[in-house]
């Protein structure tokens, strides 16, 4: 990505505008799949003389495999490929099965039955690399004896509609799929299994990150039932979900003696991405300032927590990163996604303020179902909405966060970034 890709109507206005475009970008090459670093890997090829098989699941998944390129050049291996969408030159000997995203859907089907008859197919002495990004839960999936796609779908829906957290969604994932929760390495014990993962979950908890395919899961079906009671779905969700919660067995836990083989890495993250956009954001003069990564809840609610720290005795300019993931709980029919909502329900909290901006973006180029990442909004952006006919109140309220910012000229639009670490909200004061 270059800094132009970010520019949208307030930047481009901004005297400081290209240095803030300039911060977004360094965040973004830093977890560019590929320039990613496989510890190990060399090492682990060199060990064996049995068959290697790479399996990529997620979205970063085309980009993570083209930088094993050199790596496994010289190697016999073939592969499975499950991405959001098919790349415009698939890897030599990869088979290549595009899944649905954010709910699974046939193809997602497909590909988990494949994963798991590859996996299961394995030897002791072969070796299973697995390169596992965000949008994998839903790109893959093998539901449990008794259940259809279409339980899973309509939890999904169900999920997402109430604002449930995306670890929330994944303990439930996890009990409810063969390929989930440590059921890749389960399927391919007792195989080798080495792991590299690019995190979009907050704080990096391995079976969270694409439902843990290679991880322990340290959560359990009660826990499972408890998100369920929790949201209010006991009575509204399948009733296929709720039996196969109840008689399932347990997924494998930490200890378990099918994990002695398994080795899993995180190779890139939210804070590491924060961390590069602070250190550019000094080169350009700023005081930088890292909130942590852990940012999460309603989307309205953690920018008005966000929107707060502007009224801090804070040395200007500044740049203060903050990461996480929040959630949207859908009220009206709107086009959006949590990002642009975030960024939409600070313009009442920045109203009037001078030398202000709020940067919110979806690290994989991606917010909700629209073409764009996220947006921008300064201390203008209402006197800018009144001046056109708008009330930012009304598109809060029917969650249309885009077309409110797509009529400020003000969504980011940079594109598929082939990555997705969570997201990032950036507070500059001028």
């Amino acid at each position: 990505m270059q800094p132009d890709d970010f520019l949208t109507t307030s930047l481009r206005a901004h005297p400081r505008g290209a240095a803030v475009t300039r911060i977004l970008t360094a965040a973004m090459r830093a977890v560019d799949p590929t320039q990613l670093r496989y510890p190990k890997l060399d090492e682990v090829l060199n060990q064996g003389d049995g068959e290697i098989l790479v399996l990529g699941v997620g979205k970063a998944a085309p980009a993570m495999c083209a930088t094993l390129g050199a790596s496994l050049a010289e190697r016999p291996h073939r592969g499975l490929l499950i991405p959001k969408r098919a790349p415009v030159h698939a890897p030599a000997g990869f088979e290549v099965i595009p899944g649905g995203h954010p709910v699974p859907n046939t193809d997602s089907l497909r590909a988990g039955q494949r994963a798991l008859e590859l996996a299961g197919g394995l030897k002791e002495n072969d070796l299973l690399v697995c390169l596992v990004s965000g949008g994998g839960s839903a790109l893959m999936t093998a539901p449990l004896p008794g259940l259809e796609l279409d339980n899973l779908q309509a939890l999904t829906r169900s999920l997402l509609a109430c604002g449930a957290r995306v670890d929330e969604i994944n303990l439930l994932r996890r009990h409810l799929d063969q390929v989930k929760g440590g059921g890749l390495a389960k399927a391919a014990f007792p195989a080798r299994v080495i792991s590299y993962i690019l995190s979009d979950v907050v704080g990096n908890p391995l079976e969270a990150i694409a439902s843990g395919p290679t991880a322990p899961d340290p959560g359990t079906k009660a826990e499972a039932l408890g998100v369920l009671a929790k949201y209010d779905l006991m009575g509204k969700v399948p009733a296929a979900i709720l039996r196969a919660l109840e008689n399932a067995p347990e997924t494998p836990k930490p200890g378990d003696g099918l994990f002695a083989r398994v080795e899993n890495f995180i190779v890139g993250s939210n804070a590491l991405a924060a961390q590069a956009a602070l250190r550019q954001a000094q080169a350009e003069g700023f005081h930088p300032e890292f909130l942590g990564d852990a940012w999460q809840g309603e989307a309205r609610e953690v920018a008005k927590a966000l929107c707060a720290f502007f009224f801090e005795p804070l040395r200007r300019p500044i740049c203060l990163a903050a990461g996480g993931e929040t959630t949207v709980s859908i009220r009206g029919d709107g086009l959006g996604g949590r990002n642009q909502e975030l960024a939409l329900a600070a313009v009442a909290e920045l109203a009037g303020l001078e030398g202000v901006l709020l940067v919110a973006l979806a690290t994989d180029g991606e917010d909700g179902p629209t073409d764009a990442a996220g947006a921008v909004t300064s201390g203008e952006s209402l006197q800018r909405a009144r001046t056109l006919g708008l009330d930012p109140d009304d598109f809060l309220h029917r969650n249309d966060s885009y077309r409110f910012f797509a009529a400020l000229g003000d969504n980011l639009r940079p594109g598929p970034s082939g990555t997705n670490v969570n997201d990032l909200v950036f507070l500059f004061g001028f």
